[in-house]
């Protein structure tokens, strides 16, 4: 890859049911790959940190430590840390919500993301194809300038439209718009333990 890139969104195998691939083999692809750095951002979690830090250490890639939360009734966002107020704040916004739900799973409400808690936290948010406006409304009131839209292409039936209509949110709400990947996997021959843990998740 020629053109600077970090990936900003990646979920490891310790989003269950979700990551198929370790932080280790995350990091390695990465780097190969000529990426700049790697966010790692399991849902609701910091658990894999760990390995990952170690991970970053091993190939030199720089690590971005974050977590995707989908907030109960509202907005599916990425939180990255920028300093150690914001990993506190991230720390304290998971246990809530993990606090508040059975083991395994999290309740994210929208009063977790209170004003004087997001300090040193950098949101992406991921309306999708049915994002609402008054969402990237709300969250611009609590970001600011630390809010980004991120744009995730995955080869559907008109990726050319959803882009188009991505770009025309973002300026229309003024969010600057951001490219993410959404990675699950490190390589293609991962792809059928990643499409069996989606069926497990979904249907079981």
């Amino acid at each position: 890859m020629n053109a600077e890139y970090a990936e900003l969104h990646c979920l490891s195998n310790f989003s269950f049911q979700r990551g198929a691939s370790s932080a280790s083999e995350l990091f390695e692809r990465a780097k190969r790959q000529g990426y700049d750095a790697l966010a790692i951002t399991d849902e609701c979690s910091l658990a894999g940190i760990v390995r990952a830090w170690q991970a970053s250490k091993d190939t030199g890639l720089p690590l971005i430590i974050g977590s995707e939360v989908q907030i109960e009734g509202g907005p599916k966002l990425v939180l990255l840390v920028e300093n150690l107020t914001g990993y506190q704040a991230l720390c304290q916004l998971i246990t809530r919500a993990r606090r508040r739900a059975e083991k395994g799973r999290y309740q994210a409400l929208r009063e977790d993301l209170s004003e004087g808690s997001l300090e040193g936290l950098l949101a992406i948010w991921l309306p999708g194809h049915a994002g609402a406006d008054t969402d990237g409304r709300w969250l611009l009131e609590r970001f600011r300038e630390r809010l980004w839209l991120g744009i995730e292409l995955h080869r559907g039936p008109d990726d050319a439209l959803q882009l188009r209509q991505s770009l025309t949110q973002a300026s229309r709400l003024g969010i600057p718009a951001v490219a993410c990947g959404d990675v699950h996997m490190h390589a293609r021959g991962r792809r059928a333990l990643q499409d069996c843990m989606t069926a497990i998740r979904r249907f079981c």
